[in-house]
């Protein structure tokens, strides 16, 4: 009878330390989880950046837009907008309602708790500007996108 126990045992043992460990799925958990390691980063963001605060042109246009298109503007002028962890409204996500670091550098969950460079978009490139600054939104509001937005 000791042997089921015995084998059950064993079986839970290898499964729960050779069993391959899923990644912990990137969330998003807003600029203030930078500033500890990153301040300076932060401070000089805050100071030249304008997407720092870009939530306020948003929010100064919601009258004059249908619900439909005042959420398409969540998507470039939040972080993390429709993504794990990420922007959901002003009132349950307050910390995501502006544009932060991870807007171009990704989730930052597990390289906060890592600390490890790895962990995080490090080499910013253009193809993470165009995401938001495509053509369309460079021409409609004449706006073409700062590389490191001056935080760098």
């Amino acid at each position: 009878m000791r042997f089921p126990f015995i084998v059950t045992v064993m079986t839970a043992f290898f499964f729960s330390f050779a069993w391959p460990v899923v990644a912990e799925e990137k969330k998003f958990v807003g600029i203030d989880a930078c500033i500890d390691c990153h301040q300076e980063q932060y401070d000089t963001f805050m100071k030249h950046s304008k997407k720092a605060h870009s939530f306020l042109n948003i929010k100064k246009m919601e009258k004059k837009l249908t619900a439909q298109e005042y959420a398409e503007c969540f998507q470039c002028h939040t972080t993390g907008y429709g993504k794990p962890g990420g922007f959901v409204s002003e009132t349950q996500t307050p910390g995501l309602k502006n544009p932060g670091c991870e807007v171009c550098h990704g989730p930052g969950s597990v390289h906060v708790e890592t600390q490890d460079p790895d962990d995080i978009v490090a080499n910013i490139t253009m193809e993470h500007c165009i995401v938001c600054h495509d053509k369309d939104r460079v021409d409609e509001f004449n706006f073409e996108p700062l590389v490191f937005s001056g935080a760098h």
